[in-house]
């Protein structure tokens, strides 16, 4: 029995919508399940065989349909169509798979620091950090991308609390907004910033706690006219002592008489800017202390006299009297005076090595250098060099000149770095020429903060944390004078209306 050709024509088009409603039908199923279940698979199938056969039947009429010109052309178009579709979806695919921004800001705040980048980077296991919210935080959600692309052992996910409390009760999520960290068996809330924004600097810190495998104690001397943790004003060390919690640290104030030595728990000593001198007793500990393997970082401030001059020459370090000034107007930059000398040169050490191309500074400094340089014990380096054109004074006055007789000349030397192995262990010790560099009003700015926490890092034996931390934004606000600011208002009411009035009367008169 032979199909005319007309009524073939109408089967294979019957047989082609078929096929292709239960494409499209299959298709649908299969997005709204999420898997693909039998069902959905039969009627991909038949479809697919159908729209087969539909082809089949009707093969003669489609190539007499090509066939014309009309048609042709109309390929053509179509063709055409499809390929920038096609190179469209192509270029949106792989946007999609290697995800890439471009970060213009100055201080790179949208790129992830170095820091996070060795952190999240070594994870050899799995870390989840989960948001319980009903409503979802492009800003974080944004910052969890960033995160994911640096290690495939960093997941992250939003639940919603009322729909899945017992997710909530087993991370211990309490709150709306709250985000839980899950490595391994612990379970560790992040805590947001003060404005109630989780920053890199809060998640990373986060991460750091729960992969240490040890919490490190910094301990801070205390008796001695010393910067306090928790003092908060422009010249305490309250943002140091926040600082090094996130860091993954503990930090504790202790008395070298009270406690009769250096507790067995300090990792690192500091002693930060002692007004007061030492009793002899107190520096034999901390002698007895960095003799038996011990760290520490000494900050020491101009006109004062700790009395720790003892363990200084026995590991080579030479802390003479006087102020630095900086006559070279770099510290300008930063509003500075010439006592407040700025460093750009760095020594080769894990502590400075990305410092290289960052600022500090140093609010009244002494020189700090290497008592002699024949000595190959201990491993003594300089850390921070001023400019050629600084030098020292025995007292500050108004009118600050170099004196040969009474300073010494520039490039001077700020701060070392020391190291001796003592038996199996690296006794390490630091001393920095000031200590208002790591003040609350100081720690924050330029790359001071970035200077402290690195060696607390290296005295720690935590090279692998050293690098430059999450930035903040440059503060570029105008503050202008009462002057400034009325010679601005006329220029704004007054000056430039009048300058496109005149200019508009000039040209009527002229076309007139």
């Amino acid at each position: 029995m032979k199909i005319g050709i007309g009524k073939r024509q109408q089967v294979a088009e019957f047989l082609a919508c078929i096929g292709l409603a239960m494409l499209i039908a299959g298709y649908l199923r299969y997005s709204i399940q999420g898997e693909l279940v039998a069902f959905s698979k039969i009627t991909l199938i038949a479809g697919g065989v159908l729209v087969i056969a539909g082809v089949v039947l009707g093969f003669q009429e489609i190539l007499g349909f090509f066939s014309r010109r009309s048609s042709q052309l109309g390929t053509n178009t179509a063709v055409l169509t499809l390929a920038v579709i096609g190179i469209l979806a192509l270029a949106n695919f792989l946007g999609f798979r290697h995800h890439k921004r471009f970060d213009l800001t100055t201080e790179k705040l949208y790129t992830l620091s170095d820091q996070t980048r060795k952190i999240v980077g070594g994870l050899t296991e799995d870390a989840t950090i989960i948001r319980f919210a009903k409503q979802p935080d492009q800003a974080f959600d944004d910052l969890m991308t960033e995160y994911r692309n640096l290690s495939p052992h960093l997941k992250f996910r939003t639940v919603d609390p009322l729909e899945k409390p017992d997710v909530a009760k087993e991370y211990g999520a309490t709150h709306l907004g709250d985000v839980i960290l899950a490595y391994g068996e612990m379970k560790l809330p992040i805590e947001a910033g003060p404005e109630g924004n989780f920053s890199e600097q809060d998640v990373t810190g986060a991460i750091l706690k729960a992969t240490r495998n040890k919490v490190k104690m910094v301990c801070f001397i205390t008796g001695h006219g010393e910067k306090s943790l928790s003092d908060d004003r422009a010249d305490g060390y309250s943002v140091v002592d926040q600082g090094l919690k996130k860091e993954g640290f503990t930090t504790n104030s202790m008395n070298l008489v009270s406690s009769n030595g250096v507790p067995s728990d300090c990792d690192v000593i500091v002693v930060a800017g002692a007004t007061q001198a030492f009793f002899p007793q107190e520096a034999t500990m901390v002698s007895k202390y960095l003799d038996a393997g011990g760290k520490a970082l000494m900050e020491v401030d101009p006109a004062t006299e700790p009395k720790l001059g003892d363990i200084f020459s026995a590991w080579n370090i030479r802390v003479d009297n006087g102020y630095v000034i900086d006559a070279s107007g770099m510290g300008q930059l930063l509003g500075a005076g010439p006592a407040i000398p700025l460093v750009v040169d760095y020594g080769e050490s894990p502590i400075t090595k990305n410092l290289q191309r960052t600022m500090t500074f140093f609010p009244l400094a002494r020189t700090v250098s290497v008592a002699s340089k024949s000595k190959p014990e201990p491993e003594v380096v300089e850390l921070l060099k001023t400019s050629p054109r600084s030098f020292t004074v025995p007292k500050l006055e108004h009118n600050l000149k170099f004196d040969p007789n009474t300073g010494v000349a520039g490039p001077l030397s700020l701060g070392v770095a020391a190291n001796k192995n003592v038996d199996d262990k690296s006794a390490r010790l630091v001393v920095i020429g000031n200590s208002t560099f790591a003040s609350n009003q100081a720690v924050n700015q330029a790359g001071n903060g970035d200077l402290f926490y690195n060696a607390i890092d290296w005295l720690a034996q935590d090279e692998n944390l050293i690098s430059i931390r999450p930035k903040t934004a440059t503060n570029r606000t105008v503050t202008l004078t009462e002057s400034q600011a009325v010679l601005l208002k006329w220029l704004d009411l007054i000056f430039l209306p009048g300058i496109v009035i005149f200019s508009g009367i000039v040209i009527w008169w002229k076309r007139r």
